[in-house]
């Protein structure tokens, strides 16, 4: 596992339930803050039920991809108390 792809994961694991960070936050947190998409490609690929991808959104507010499904990712997002737009 490349060491961008391990800090990635392992701030997405601290996200605390009903949280949310955004794909730059996660980026930024984790030394290279310009590569917000690079967070997108790392999450959508993890399958690891003890990394909360959903946790991740977009800078717009906007709920973004996961490999489940967006409307599951709300779903999950919405039961935690996350506060969405």
């Amino acid at each position: 596992m490349g060491d961008f792809r391990f800090k990635v994961l392992a701030v997405v694991k601290r996200i605390p339930a009903g949280t949310v960070l955004t794909y730059q936050e996660v980026a930024r947190r984790a030394g290279q803050p310009m590569a917000y998409r690079a967070v997108g490609n790392i999450l959508n690929k993890n399958h690891d039920s003890k990394v909360p991808c959903h946790r991740v959104i977009r800078s717009d507010g906007k709920i973004g991809g996961y490999n489940r499904g967006s409307a599951l990712k709300r779903r999950i997002l919405l039961r935690e108390g996350a506060k969405l737009k």
